[in-house]
């Protein structure tokens, strides 16, 4: 999640040398994350049979959500082991990104395990929405449902604020802004109804579609591997839930551990906000067994392109599933 915990801002030796440590072992994983999404959207970028898929479509754009969340929140989080303050009008922007990317995930998981469902059963007459060249409609919705609450929210925060935002410099995170228990009672309810409804929409497909295999006689292959990717949109959403949890593992840890409160607070930032959206593309995207191929060739170097006979084994590949 996009609120960072707040880190002590005595700088003694024994601290600057556990803020280097930390920052030594978070960039190298933070830029193997980034390779591996960069690698994905360039085989997106260069071979035009992804793009005329609306799985593909919609797993791209949930790597541009995804990375878009952890570099606001690395920078958020860098900027605070810095001790660096900054502007209000540059701090607002990048908690609003980090704060509508968080909120589009789920919706989006939603979105691919629903495009699974009507795959299998519209896969003759699938709707206007949910074909490739207008998918972007979809997309563009789910960004603006995101960016609702946070607009509301931080418009209400800089109107109640009697500073000039561009002269007032401050620690960048969202808690040192201060909100109404409205507020905070609203932002829960939008949380807990973003996750619930999307619990839903998963369950319901996931149901639906092992229904159908039992009454399916032929072509069991690709509604197996569609209720597969709908379990893995399951787990996903659980990974994503386990940003919920660190207040309570931090409370877990205070009573049973003997570590400083920063330790903890990295702990728990680095376990259960930053390595669920690390893993949730990995697992998805190595999982894929077209984009698992194209993956090895691109890392290896074995070739620059697909040649065409491969080219059109890629494409009957996406075409059944």
């Amino acid at each position: 999640m996009q609120n960072l915990t707040d880190f002590p801002g005595n700088s003694t030796t024994n601290k600057s040398l556990s803020v280097i440590i930390k920052v030594c072992v978070f960039i190298p994983v933070f830029c193997i994350f980034l390779y591996c999404i960069a690698v994905m959207l360039h085989i997106f970028a260069s071979h035009r049979q992804y793009l005329d898929s609306t799985r593909y479509i919609l797993f791209a754009s949930m790597l541009i959500n995804d990375t878009l969340q952890l570099l606001s929140s690395v920078l958020l989080f860098l900027f605070v082991m810095a001790q660096v303050k900054l502007s209000i009008a540059f701090c607002v922007p990048m908690l609003f990104l980090s704060t509508a990317t968080f909120q589009n995930t789920p919706l989006i998981l939603a979105t691919m395990s629903l495009e699974r469902y009507v795959a299998i059963f519209y896969p003759l007459q699938r709707p206007a929405a949910w074909r490739s060249d207008r998918i972007w409609v979809i997309i563009l919705s789910l960004w603006l449902i995101s960016c609702i609450f946070p607009t509301v929210n931080y418009s209400i925060i800089l109107r109640d604020a009697a500073v000039d935002i561009i002269s007032t410099s401050m620690f960048c995170k969202s808690t040192v802004f201060k909100i109404s228990p409205v507020q905070a009672l609203f932002q829960v309810g939008v949380y807990i109804l973003f996750f619930a409804v999307v619990a839903v929409v998963i369950l319901f497909t996931y149901v639906r579609i092992l229904l159908e295999t039992r009454k399916m006689r032929q072509d069991k292959v690709s509604v197996n591997k569609a209720m597969h990717t709908v379990m893995l949109h399951g787990f996903q959403l659980l990974l994503c839930i386990l940003a919920f949890t660190h207040p309570i593992t931090e409370s877990l840890l205070v009573l049973h551990a003997n570590w400083p409160p920063e330790d903890i607070a990295f702990f728990n930032y680095f376990c259960f906000i930053l390595t669920p959206r690390f893993l949730s593309p990995l697992i998805y995207g190595f999982r894929d067994q077209n984009l698992r191929g194209s993956i090895r060739k691109t890392i290896l170097c074995c070739t620059d392109k697909v040649n065409p006979g491969e080219r059109g084994k890629l494409q009957d590949n996406l075409c059944a599933s």
